[in-house]
C-alpha cells in the first residue's frame, strides 16, 4: 500500500511539473508569434486594394483572365507622325531569295518608307568651350563689371548640359556616382571623378536653396499634407529621410533623428491643414487635425489573425472594424446627398460604434494588445469622413518616398551630411516639376 501511495505522489508531482513546463512553452510560443507579427506589420504596405481584401495570392505570378473577356489591344508598331531631319536610301545589291547580283538593275519607282528614331552614335566627344568674359568699368558704381556666361553655373567648370544630365541620372534614375562616372566616360569621353560629381551636386543644391525654401512655405500652407519617413545612411550611420507632400509639392529633408523635432522644424507648432500619417507618435507634437493610415491598422490586425488562427475573436474584431471604415467611406461620399444634419447624426453614430467596438468584453491577451493599438489612434481614425476627398490611408506619402528607398538600396545612402542635404533639396525640386 505504501508503494502505491508513493507511486501516486510521484505521478502527481511529475504531472504538476509537466503542466508548468507546458504552460511556459505555450507562453514562449505566443511571444514568438507576437514578435513575428510585429516584424511583418512594419513592412511597407502592398499595392493591393484599399480594403485589403482577403483574396489568395495568384500562383506562379500569372493573372487569370475571365472566360468571356478579350485581351486588351496593344499599341503595336503604329506609324510615327514625325518630320525627318535626315534622309538616306537603302539599296538592293543582291536577291534575298536566290542570291543573284542585282547591282546593275534600275530600282522600281515605288519604295517603302520607314521612320526611325535613334540617338547619336557613341561615343560623343565633349565640347571644350573657351568663354572670354568681357570686362567693363562702371562710372556710376566705380567698379569693374565682368560678363556672366549661361553655359555653366557660377564657379563651375562643368557645362549646364552635363549638369542637367548628372542631376537626372542621380536624382530621377537613382544611379550611384560610380555608374554616372562610367556612363559619362563611355558615351561622352567626359572624365569626372565620383568626388567631383558629389561636390558638383552639392554646389547645385546650394544655388537652388531659395527654391527649396519656397517649397517649404508651400508645404506649411497646404490644406492636406501627407508625411512619412524611412531609414537613410550617412557615412554608415543611421539617419532618416522625411517627406512632407501635397498633391503638387513634395518637401524632403534628412535628419539624424526620427523624433518630433524634425516635424516641428518643418511644420512649426500649429498646422492649419489636415495631416495624414502612419501613426508614428512624433507627428502628435503638431497641433492640427490628423488622419491615421487605416491600411496600416488593418494590416496589423490581419497579421495577428494569421499568427493566431485559433483566436476567433481577432477575426470578429477585424470584420467589425473594417465595416466601420467602409461605412465611413460611404458616408464621406454621400455627404452632399444626405444634408449636413443627417451627415452629423450618422457620423456621431459611427463614432459610437467605434467606441463600443473598443470596449470588447473579455478579450484575449492578443486581442487586448490589438485594441490598445487601435485605441491609441481612436481620435484620428474617422477624421477622413469629415473632409471630402481625404483618403483614409497614407499611400501617397509612401509613393513619394519610394524613390528614396530605391536610391538607398542602390547607392547605400550618402557619404556626408552635405551630400544627404543636397539629395533632399534636388529630390524636392525634381518631384515638384513632375
Amino acid at each position: 500500500m505504501a508503494r502505491l501511495v508513493k507511486a501516486l505522489v510521484d505521478l502527481r508531482d511529475k504531472y504538476i511539473e509537466l503542466a508548468q513546463e507546458n504552460a511556459m512553452l505555450r507562453k514562449r510560443l505566443e511571444q514568438e508569434k507576437v514578435k513575428a507579427a510585429n516584424k511583418e506589420v512594419n513592412k511597407p504596405c502592398s499595392k493591393r486594394a484599399e480594403w485589403e481584401k482577403d483574396k489568395p495570392e495568384k500562383q506562379g505570378g500569372k493573372k487569370k483572365r475571365a472566360a468571356n473577356r478579350k485581351p486588351r489591344e496593344g499599341a503595336g508598331n503604329r506609324p510615327k507622325n514625325l518630320t525627318p531631319n535626315h534622309k538616306e536610301t537603302a539599296t538592293v545589291e543582291n536577291c534575298d531569295i536566290c542570291g543573284k547580283d542585282l547591282s546593275d538593275k534600275r530600282p522600281l519607282e515605288s519604295t517603302n518608307d520607314r521612320i526611325i528614331e535613334d540617338i547619336p552614335e557613341p561615343p560623343q566627344e565633349p565640347v571644350i568651350l573657351l568663354v572670354s568674359q568681357q570686362k567693363k568699368y562702371c562710372d556710376e558704381c566705380r567698379q569693374v563689371v565682368t560678363a556672366k556666361s549661361e553655359r555653366a553655373l557660377p564657379g563651375s567648370d562643368i557645362g549646364i548640359n552635363a549638369t542637367v544630365m548628372v542631376c537626372y541620372l542621380s536624382i530621377a534614375l537613382s544611379l550611384p556616382y560610380t555608374k554616372i562616372k562610367e556612363y559619362l566616360a563611355t558615351f561622352f569621353h567626359l572624365k569626372v571623378s565620383t568626388s567631383g560629381l558629389s561636390r558638383h551636386l552639392i554646389w547645385v543644391s546650394k544655388i537652388m536653396h531659395d527654391v527649396y525654401d519656397e517649397i517649404l512655405r508651400n508645404i506649411q500652407n497646404g490644406a492636406r499634407l501627407h508625411a512619412d519617413e524611412t531609414g537613410w545612411r550617412v557615412r554608415g550611420r543611421n539617419w532618416w529621410l522625411w517627406v512632407f507632400g501635397t498633391q503638387d509639392t513634395a518637401y524632403f529633408t534628412v535628419d539624424k533623428t526620427r523624433g518630433s523635432d524634425v516635424v516641428r522644424r518643418v511644420l512649426g507648432e500649429i498646422f492649419f491643414g489636415v495631416l495624414v500619417v502612419d501613426g508614428w507618435r512624433a507627428y502628435l507634437c503638431v497641433l492640427c487635425e490628423q488622419q491615421s493610415c487605416l491600411s496600416h491598422l488593418l494590416r496589423k490586425i490581419r497579421k495577428f489573425r494569421e499568427a493566431f488562427p485559433e483566436l476567433a475573436d481577432i477575426m470578429r474584431f477585424y470584420v467589425k472594424f473594417r465595416r466601420i471604415i467602409r461605412d465611413g467611406e460611404r458616408l464621406q461620399k454621400d455627404r452632399d446627398q444626405l444634408g449636413e444634419i443627417a451627415f452629423q447624426r450618422r457620423l456621431e453614430r459611427l463614432k459610437r460604434r467605434l467606441a463600443d467596438l473598443l470596449r470588447w468584453p473579455n478579450p484575449s491577451n492578443i486581442l487586448a494588445d490589438i485594441i490598445a493599438k487601435v485605441k491609441r489612434q481612436q481620435p484620428r481614425i474617422l477624421t477622413f469622413v469629415e473632409h471630402p476627398g481625404l483618403p483614409f490611408h497614407n499611400n501617397y506619402a509612401e509613393y513619394l518616398i519610394r524613390i528614396g528607398v530605391i536610391k538607398r538600396k542602390i547607392s547605400g545612402g550618402s557619404v556626408s551630411a552635405q551630400g544627404a542635404e543636397a539629395y533632399a533639396i534636388l529630390l524636392s525640386i525634381y518631384l515638384c516639376d513632375l
